[in-house]
C-alpha cells in the first residue's frame, strides 16, 4: 500500500487567503481515509481534490480557522439522505463542550426546526485515541491557549501531527519513533504557537531532521524557514509516508 499526507492548506489564521486553512488528508492508495481539521476553505479544497465529502474527520481544536467549515459540511450532509450521519467526526471528549458552543448551538439549526446539528454526523468522542479502518490513531495533548483544549494525532510508524501548539518535547518523546513529525512553526513564536527559535532550542538534531513544518505566516516565511534547512509543507503537496505499524494489543 502507498500512504500519503495531502496538505490542503498550510497557513496560520491570518494567512488563509494566501496559504489556505491548515488541514491534511491521510490517503491510502490515493483514497482519502481521514481529514484533519476543517477550516473556512477546507471543504472546497477537499471537494476539488476528491469530488466527494470526507468519510471521516478529526478535529484538533476549536479555533475557527480549524472548524469553521463544519457548518457547510453539516448542510451538505443533512440534505443528502444517503450521506446523513455517515461522516465520522472524531474529537477528544474535552473538546465537545467547545464544539457544541462554537458550531452547533445556534438557535434553530435550520429555520424550519426539527433538526439537531450532530444528527448530520456520526460523532465519535475519544480520549486516548480511536479506531478507523483497522488503524489505531493515538491522540495526545498539545500546548495551545488553555490546557486541555487542543490535541494532536499520531499513527505509529507513519506520522505525527501536532496541531497548533507550543513545543511539546515530552509528547514527542512518548509518541515519536522514526515517524515524520508535522509541526506548527512560524518565524516567530508566541504564547500559542511555536517559532523556529523554539524548535532549535527544544528539539535535538535527530528530531529536527524529521520535522515537516506547517502553519506559518506567508509564502515568504515558508521560504525563510526552508532557507534555514527545514522541510516546509506547501498547499496541494502530497508527502509520502511509511506504512503504519500494526496496532499494539493494548490499543483501544
Amino acid at each position: 500500500m502507498n500512504w500519503h499526507l495531502h496538505f490542503l492548506g498550510t497557513g496560520a489564521a491570518h494567512a488563509i487567503s494566501e496559504l489556505g486553512s491548515s488541514a491534511v488528508v491521510l490517503e491510502r492508495d490515493g483514497v482519502p481515509v481521514l481529514l484533519v481539521d476543517c477550516g473556512p476553505d477546507t471543504l472546497d479544497r477537499y471537494l476539488d481534490a476528491y469530488g466527494a465529502l470526507p468519510p471521516a474527520l478529526y478535529v484538533t481544536h476549536t479555533h475557527m480557522d480549524h472548524v469553521a467549515g463544519l457548518e457547510r459540511l453539516f448542510i451538505k450532509l443533512w440534505f443528502d439522505e444517503h450521506l446523513r450521519g455517515t461522516t465520522r467526526l472524531f474529537a477528544h471528549a474535552a473538546l465537545l463542550p467547545w464544539l457544541q458552543t462554537r458550531v452547533a448551538d445556534y438557535p434553530g439549526v435550520l429555520a424550519e426546526g426539527g433538526v439537531n446539528f450532530w444528527e448530520a454526523f456520526r460523532l465519535v468522542p475519544c480520549t486516548r485515541g480511536f479506531w478507523l479502518d483497522g488503524l489505531w490513531f493515538d491522540v495526545f495533548a498539545s500546548r495551545h491557549h488553555r490546557p486541555n483544549t487542543s490535541f494532536g494525532l499520531a499513527l505509529a510508524g507513519s506520522f505525527i501531527y501536532t496541531g497548533d501548539t507550543r513545543p511539546i518535547p515530552e509528547m514527542l518523546a512518548s509518541h515519536a519513533g522514526g515517524e515524520l513529525v508535522i509541526h506548527d512553526c512560524g518565524l516567530v513564536g508566541n504564547p500559542s504557537h511555536t517559532g523556529i527559535d523554539d524548535i532549535e532550542r527544544e528539539y535535538d538534531a535527530a528530531l529536527r531532521a524529521r520535522l515537516l513544518l506547517y502553519h506559518y505566516g506567508s509564502q515568504a516565511d515558508g521560504a525563510a524557514l526552508a532557507a534555514r534547512g527545514y522541510r516546509v509543507a506547501a498547499a496541494g503537496q502530497r508527502v509520502a509516508l511509511a506504512s503504519p505499524l500494526a496496532p499494539h494489543a493494548d490499543a483501544g
